[in-house]
């Protein structure tokens, strides 16, 4: 299942190269799709820091090292993508929250098998 190679270099397959590919290995399909769902390093880090709970803006920015443009982007594309919420307080002083959504939060285990495969491989 995991001994194919994806050409990153070539263009994005037509639809019904998509359906081939899917007929012949939808196991294989399913983890390409939630890879290409995560799409960046940005995302995991993010998506990782959340899993500790609701953070501020600013504490998002300070704990994963992004720069206020990247982490805006990157906030409302998980928003997007229905990964991450954000909860706004309008009363002094003014906030947002962020957290994960309950598909974000579905990605835990996910996270920890990683986690535990990066400390013995990677």
């Amino acid at each position: 299942m995991c001994n194919q190679v994806m050409d990153t270099q070539s263009q994005p397959p037509k639809a019904d190269e998509e359906t081939e590919k899917e007929r012949q290995n939808p196991e294989v399909c399913n983890v390409v799709r939630a890879v290409e769902e995560m799409g960046s390093e940005w995302k995991l880090i993010i998506l990782d820091d959340l899993r500790e709970g609701e953070k501020r803006f600013n504490e998002l920015k300070h704990s994963t090292g992004a720069s206020s443009y990247t982490l805006s982007r990157v906030l409302e594309d998980l928003q997007e993508d229905g990964l991450v919420e954000n909860r706004k307080e309008f009363e002094a002083p003014v906030a947002s929250y962020y957290t994960l959504t309950e598909k974000g939060d579905a990605l835990c285990p996910v996270f920890d098998a990683l986690d535990e495969w990066g400390g013995a491989w990677a």
